[in-house]
């Protein structure tokens, strides 16, 4: 029970460290104060598309070659 009780506080612990959108320091207002999460999502989810072309794009040819292999 003291490891789970010791792993729960350093969770705790680590999270203090960690820096939260909604916590600003600058006082800002609706969704300015979010502009870093906002534009992470953004790049995340363009990273996303991209890689899934990437992937669909090989899987395509990967699949024509195959069909071709096993005529």
């Amino acid at each position: 029970m003291s490891r789970i009780t010791k792993y729960i506080g350093e969770v705790r612990a680590e999270l203090h460290k960690a820096t939260w959108p909604w916590e600003s320091k600058d006082k800002e207002r609706g969704f300015k104060r979010f502009k870093e999460l906002t534009d992470s999502t953004v790049v995340v989810l363009i990273a996303m598309m991209l890689l899934g072309g990437y992937v669909a794009f090989w899987d395509i040819i990967m699949l024509n070659v195959m069909k071709v292999l096993t005529l």
